[in-house]
This record gives structure tokens, C-alpha cells and sequence, in this order.
């Protein structure tokens, strides 16, 4: 009988050199799964990466410290315990502009793809 359930001890590491830190746990990167990607995340204080307008919705979970959302020139802050989504085709710039880090979850539908970001030129 094959099991029902996946559990997830070795989540795919993805590299970057702006000190973050993005674990996902299951998305194209882990397990090949185009529907849905979910990504435990630690940003460094001072972090921030270019705009973007994602061809994803992408919803986002503080565990602890706080982060801040720059949504089509509005500046949103979430802390701990917050969540918010964000609607796929919304021009957005993520970033921690705080002086402690901050530790969350991003769940995006369909699953994070370099080539649905759409990052802009920083």
C-alpha cells in the first residue's frame, strides 16, 4: 500500500548571496510540484530585493521580527503573527529595513518559478 502523505526532512536549500535564507520545503525546486511551492525564509536585517510582479499569488506568514511589503507604491509592514496575500500581477518589493531578522513562511500558488517573478533590474 503506497502512503497518503509526504513529510518533508530535507527541504531544497536555494542559494543566494544577499544573506537570506529560503528553505522550501515543496514547490518545482523540491519535489517537482508546479501547483503550489512552500518556503520557510529567514531575511537579514537591512534585506531587500528588487521589484517584482510575480505571475503568482503569494501569501506570507510572520513568525517572528517584522517585514515590509512596498504593494504598487504603498508600504505595508507586517509583524509577528500577521499574514498577508498578495494577488498575482501586483508589482511588489519585499524587504526587512529592521534591525532584527525576520523568520516567515511564503506559500505561493502556482509554485515559485524564477520565470514567473518577474523581477525588475535593480
Amino acid at each position: 500500500m503506497s502512503k497518503k502523505y509526504t513529510i518533508q526532512k530535507t527541504p531544497f536549500v536555494v542559494p543566494t548571496n544577499d544573506g537570506k535564507l529560503i528553505e522550501e520545503h515543496f514547490g518545482n525546486a523540491t519535489d517537482g510540484n508546479s501547483q503550489i511551492s512552500i518556503a520557510h525564509m529567514i531575511a537579514p536585517p537591512g534585506w531587500s530585493e528588487p521589484f517584482q510582479t510575480p505571475e503568482f499569488d503569494e501569501y506570507t506568514y510572520i513568525i517572528n521580527g517584522k517585514k515590509q511589503f512596498n504593494i504598487e507604491g504603498e508600504l505595508v509592514t507586517l509583524v509577528a503573527g500577521e499574514s498577508i496575500k498578495i494577488d498575482k500581477n501586483t508589482r511588489v518589493q519585499y524587504s526587512n529595513p529592521f534591525d532584527v531578522e525576520c523568520e516567515y513562511l511564503a506559500i505561493c500558488l502556482p509554485a515559485f518559478s524564477i520565470d514567473l517573478v518577474n523581477r525588475e533590474e535593480s
